[in-house]
């Protein structure tokens, strides 16, 4: 009994559930930061790299390796597998100094090309041994480069290395597949056998899914990335044509665009031959210091409108519009993308452009006018009306000013957006962060005092088709410009000019010109400018600019060609059809690509005679 009873003061209670959970929470608690400790204090493991051991260390080299992957005009290719051999087998490298690598693709170009990385190499490997770098990217071929004694330099600490490689084009799988899938794209929408939008959605998405399927089995068939599609589609156009799409959509329930449409017509006094003059230079003049799309979102209601009080096409004044406003847009600096791109490239000032290039947009703006009054002659006959001044009181009756408030709000805030448009360059600022700010302000205005309609203005004054159709036909564009359609055809105009200088200036021109009328002239205004910063260089007499005025005057002018070759045709067009007024691709090409000649000749003759 007393034995029992001492054993059973001696021997501890079981611990139980909860007593087990006690101690593992205070096991962890004393000895897990002593834990994380240590493992941060561990040098980090390369596959490549001793792990344990001080006196392995001696027995490595390290070598830092930099340097950029260019195309063939110099520029910076992104996403480029760079693969490391020494002594001819595979070798992988850190991603960046102190991490692992994961796999051949750890290590890639940036968005300029470049790349850096570290190399923990065996002893002696850098004077004995032979170190290859591989580049390879879809569409381009391999290129392979030799880190040797004149590449490498020692600092003291480290080796270093800095390698310069230019890869080639190809012409493989992938670039006739988005080659075809892009002209086939243009046809569906050239011949309206699908919607616009549906018909650039169906080819951005089949050359999405051939890169993700057959791509991944094969990396020839890669057109490209879904990163790459994301990057090629130019938000700020978007997020401008939303802010504007939305400012219009408030602005229209104030009545303003109807007093707008009265005013016009007493000002032409029933002429509409004159009246489609006075909205033609307004618009013209307007793109010259606004972004042309804007102009258009702002003018395409008032113009439906007193087209359909004169009782004839809205398109009969709209076409005559877009053209004047690609025309105005020309004579600045700031009037069109294509101009900025090629002012920050190179270096040309708002003074440069408006001396060198307005008197030509003077001179076409003045056979527009006479090209329209030939080209509708039919359609403003058809405007028949006895008593001018009574339709102009009946105009001034029926279209007036119906939310003074709200107009003035808008007004202020427009004069607002339109200021920061002007100086959007001075601030660093994208135009569509001023479009957005208005458009957000004056919303919160209209649903504050309940003058607006949430729903009504999301689903119908956004124009949603108009902003899809943007957005897939720049994954479209971006898939040639990946696989390197647009580069060749800028090579071609290099080996054609052949070092004449007025050559090179037709060339540039009308190449410019018709691709502007079918392509997206951003990503290949983007695409020229190395080859125009090179014929600048080595052509005698391109010194004074002459190419960059012809990229210029192509680029832009050659948007008026079609109904999709700029951003203000597609919208404007996009209204007039939500309105009730469709345009045909062909209709619209048959009445704009003939001014298109003319207006790009006229600037041709001009270039000729003054450089």
């Amino acid at each position: 009994m007393i034995l029992k009873k001492s054993l059973s003061c001696k021997l501890p209670k079981p611990l139980g559930i909860g007593g087990i959970v006690m101690v593992l929470l205070l096991f962890l608690t004393l000895a897990l930061p002593s834990v994380v400790m240590a493992m941060a204090q561990a040098p980090p493991v390369h596959e490549n790299a001793e792990s344990t051991g001080a006196s392995h260390v001696s027995q490595k080299e390290r070598l830092a390796v930099s340097g950029r992957i260019v195309n063939p005009h110099k520029t910076g290719v992104d996403d480029v597998v760079l693969t490391v051999f020494l002594n001819g087998k595979k070798f992988e490298p850190a991603a960046k100094e102190g991490q692992h690598a994961h796999g051949e693709e750890a290590l890639k170009t940036e968005a300029d090309g470049s790349f850096q990385t570290v190399l923990v190499l065996p002893k002696g490997s850098i004077e004995k041994g032979k170190i290859e770098i591989v580049a390879y990217k879809p569409s381009y071929e391999k290129g392979k480069v030799e880190l040797d004694n004149s590449r490498i330099a020692f600092d003291g600490k480290r080796y270093l290395a800095h390698v310069e490689l230019s890869i080639k084009r190809t012409r493989g799988p992938a670039f006739w597949i988005a080659t075809v899938v892009f002209i086939l794209a243009y046809i569906l929408i050239s011949f309206e056998l699908l919607h616009r939008t549906l018909a650039a959605m169906l080819g951005a998405a089949t050359m999405l899914v051939i890169s993700y399927t057959i791509g991944t089995i094969n990396p020839e068939y890669h057109i490209l990335s879904y990163e790459s599609a994301i990057h090629a589609i130019d938000m700020n156009v978007i997020f401008l044509l939303m802010g504007m799409m939305i400012i219009v959509g408030i602005l229209k329930h104030t009545g303003v665009f109807q007093w707008s449409a009265y005013q016009c017509y007493r000002l032409a006094r029933g002429n509409v031959i004159i009246l489609s003059v006075i909205l033609m230079s307004f618009t013209a003049v307007a793109s010259a210091f606004l972004d042309n799309v804007t102009t258009m979102l702002l003018l395409t209601p008032v113009s439906i409108e007193i087209a359909l009080s004169l009782g004839i096409n809205p398109l009969a004044l709209l076409i005559p519009e877009v053209l004047a406003s690609n025309i105005g847009g020309t004579a600045t600096l700031i009037g069109d993308p294509p101009n900025i791109m090629i002012g920050s490239y190179a270096g040309l000032t708002f003074v440069d452009f408006v001396i060198n290039l307005a008197p030509v947009c003077v001179v076409s703006m003045i056979v527009l006018f006479v090209y329209s009054k030939f080209a509708y002659k039919n359609e403003y006959g058809k405007a028949k009306i006895t008593d001018i001044q009574a339709f102009i009181e009946k105009l001034r009756q029926e279209y007036q000013i119906t939310d003074s408030q709200l107009l003035t709000v808008g007004s202020i805030i427009m004069t607002m957006v339109i200021a920061m448009f002007l100086t959007h360059g001075f601030w660093h600022m994208e135009v569509s962060i001023a479009a957005l700010f208005g458009a957000a302000l004056l919303f919160t205005y209209g649903l504050i005092t309940n003058k607006i309609d949430l729903m009504e203005l999301i689903e119908k004054d956004i124009e949603w088709t108009t902003l899809l159709f943007f957005m897939f036909l720049f994954i479209l564009v971006g898939a040639v410009e990946e696989t390197g359609l647009l580069d060749l055809i800028a090579d071609w105009v290099l080996h054609l000019s052949h070092g004449s200088l007025v050559a090179s200036i037709c060339l540039i021109l009308w190449v410019s010109a018709i691709m502007s009328a079918f392509v997206d002239n951003i990503p290949f205004t983007a695409t020229m400018l190395p080859i125009v910063g090179y014929l600048t260089q080595v052509i005698p007499g391109a010194d004074s600019g002459v190419l960059w005025w012809a990229l210029a005057f192509g680029a832009c002018f050659g948007g008026n060609g079609t109904m999709i070759g700029a951003s203000a045709n597609v919208v404007t067009l996009g209204i007039a059809e939500s309105a009730g007024h469709p345009m045909k691709f062909f209709g619209f090409m048959k009445l704009a690509f003939p001014y298109m000649i003319i207006s790009v000749a006229i600037a041709n003759a001009w270039l000729l005679l003054f450089y």
